[in-house]
């Protein structure tokens, strides 16, 4: 089959949040190793097809700690990329979906016809599941200034320092580490949306991500020193939208984005939770759009 085995493994305790299921930081963190992976079984880089784009999750279903995880990874040509590569998670025991990721490159006329070539092995349709249904598919903007987004109301969220620990073969900062600052730093951005703990710990509720769109622009290094401007997007009954810009502290310039759909779920039913009026009143009156 032209789909490949690139993940077998498991959700530990401590790979879990408050929620009690696996953290955001930590999908991500499989799905680069099942990319490494499927990289080693293919031959495939990005020197035959340029930077990754855009990686695009989706959470269709949450994974508690002792699930057991695989994940299965093909190359499609007929999606929103001119090349896409495909990773699927599922529960292993039920086989479920848990989440999908979406890898996005824009290789040249002639990469793009050896790529097919290389590839054909271990290319399938694009799955209707890891389509984007929040986001355009398209890179975010990686030009913006810092001082604009505070004018439009965003606000810090998060600083942080890449560590040697936190790089990958690359040497740069990989995903897991890029969303543990942006995750890290959202609850603030929650509060500033008049969505405190307080009140979802009043309420025995909990902060759920469905979708998300992480765009990389320069590489962070160990050593580099970023911090994170955050800002209100949308809302609609049960969802509402944000956008994290994390900077290099000293050039001054955007290192990544990301695009996230969220909404309050309640913890003993695992069902969604509408937004309170106020709450949706008040990302209309920040949104950064």
């Amino acid at each position: 089959m032209p789909t490949l085995d690139t993940l077998k493994s498991f959700v530990n305790t401590w790979e879990c949040d408050e929620n009690d299921h696996l953290n955001v930081q930590f999908y991500f963190a499989k799905f680069e190793e099942s990319d490494r992976q499927f990289r080693f079984q293919t031959g495939f880089s990005e020197a035959q097809a340029g930077p990754r784009r855009v990686r695009h999750v989706r959470y269709h279903g949450e994974l508690y700690a002792g699930a057991l995880v695989s994940v299965t990874s093909h190359a499609t040509f007929d999606g929103p990329h001119l090349l896409s590569v495909v990773h699927v998670m599922r529960d292993a025991s039920t086989g479920r979906i848990a989440a999908t990721a979406l890898d996005g490159y824009a290789p040249s006329e002639r990469a793009l016809t050896d790529l097919r070539k290389r590839l054909q092995g271990a290319a399938e349709p694009m799955p209707e599941q890891a389509a984007a249904c929040s986001f355009e598919t398209s890179p975010a903007a990686l030009d913006i200034k810092e001082a604009d987004l505070i004018a439009a109301g965003a606000i810090l969220v998060n600083r942080a320092t890449v560590l040697p620990r936190d790089c990958g073969l690359d040497s740069n900062a990989e995903d897991r580490f890029l969303l543990a600052c942006f995750t890290d730093g959202a609850p603030h951005l929650w509060e500033h949306a008049k969505l405190t703990r307080s009140w979802l710990d009043k309420n025995d509720y909990g902060r759920v991500a469905l979708e998300m769109k992480l765009t990389r622009g320069l590489p962070a290094r160990a050593g580099t020193t970023l911090h994170v401007i955050s800002g209100l997007t949308s809302a609609s009954q049960k969802t509402f939208t944000f956008r994290h810009h994390m900077f290099d502290g000293a050039a001054g310039r955007v290192i990544a984005t990301l695009d996230v759909t969220a909404m309050i779920m309640d913890l003993e039913t695992r069902n969604p939770v509408p937004l309170p009026e106020e709450a949706r009143n008040e990302i209309a009156a920040r949104s950064m759009i």
